[in-house]
């Protein structure tokens, strides 16, 4: 009964006006952050935090706030993944690959309206998840040992076999590519630095955002001005956004399949919103089959990730 005492109190918190003012706040601040390539949630919190101190927020209002703007910054980046084909941050990568063809087809309004339902269908089921089962998901994560961790790896690198099932060469080079960029710096096992050619800015490694927005975004500028705009979603009119509600529909058991894998992942040490994101799309790809579209602006494919 201690748990639904709990629950009762956080939701007369949650659901007083006052925290709701932060919330929607938090959730405006947070989508105008994440949109912006290169940010992503984590730095959207940290350029944010100062903003409790400033207002003098307790802790509780300060969470909501920082989670909100967590929340919207998490959306955000799907914008720009589905307008500019240049990902907001690592979890939208996947976006890209069904959002933008949507974009370039003329539906960028309806694969923003049905990323940020599934967005916020994935955000609840996790959210309940939590609230249920965080006592023994805290067990679980103290039994991680190295096997769990090399199985984890191994896990993610068969993710990109499967997506890359076309040509498989070119899926090997570019694990290859990113393994060669996961090495610079300092090596947490033997504190030796790796790949740095002596710089000291190097040691630190390369972050994953700077990466994939340089090998995106500067891939996108050069592809626009070799094309002159032609064949991009630039210039495509957004016009009224409208619910697509035929969409929603059909992707009602994407949506929750892809939350049950993404609530798996993420409570796994080190996977995270990326792992999770990879393998719901593998996922819905494998069970819509060759057939499924995937990859040429298909709604299952911005709703999965």
């Amino acid at each position: 009964m201690d748990i639904f005492a709990n629950l009762a109190l956080g939701f007369s918190i949650a659901l007083s006006p006052y925290t709701l003012m932060l919330a929607v706040i938090g959730c405006f601040l947070g989508t105008i952050i994440g949109a912006l390539p290169g940010l992503g949630p984590s730095n959207g919190v940290a350029i944010l935090i100062p903003i409790t101190f400033t207002l003098g927020l307790d802790a509780t209002s300060a969470l909501v706030l920082m989670t909100s703007v967590y929340y919207g910054a998490m959306y955000g980046g799907r914008i720009s993944s589905i307008l500019l084909n240049i990902p907001g941050d690592e979890p939208a990568l996947m976006t890209t690959l069904d959002g933008y063809p949507m974009a370039k087809q003329g539906r960028a309004g309806d694969a923003l309206v049905l990323s940020g339902v599934a967005s916020f269908v994935g955000a609840l089921f996790a959210t309940i998840g939590l609230m249920l089962l965080a006592p023994m998901l805290a067990r679980v994560a103290f039994l991680f040992g190295p096997a769990e961790y090399f199985a984890l790896y191994l896990l993610a690198f068969c993710t990109l076999g499967g997506m890359a099932s076309n040509n498989q060469a070119k899926a090997a080079i570019a694990a290859c590519i990113g393994l060669g960029i996961a090495m610079i710096g300092v090596d947490n096992s033997s504190g030796l630095p790796r790949l740095t050619g002596g710089n000291m800015h190097l040691m630190d490694g390369v972050d994953f955002l700077v990466a994939i927005v340089g090998l995106f975004a500067i891939a996108e500028v050069f592809f626009f001005i070799e094309s002159h705009g032609k064949g991009s979603s630039i210039g495509v009119k957004l016009n009224k956004v409208t619910i697509p509600w035929r969409d929603i529909a059909e992707t009602k058991w994407t949506m929750l399949r892809s939350s049950v894998v993404g609530f798996i992942a993420g409570i796994l040490p080190g996977a995270g919103a990326s792992l999770g994101s990879f393998l719901a799309y593998m996922t819905e790809k494998s069970i819509a089959g060759e057939k499924g579209g995937f990859g040429t602006g298909v709604p299952k494919g911005v709703a999965a990730p």
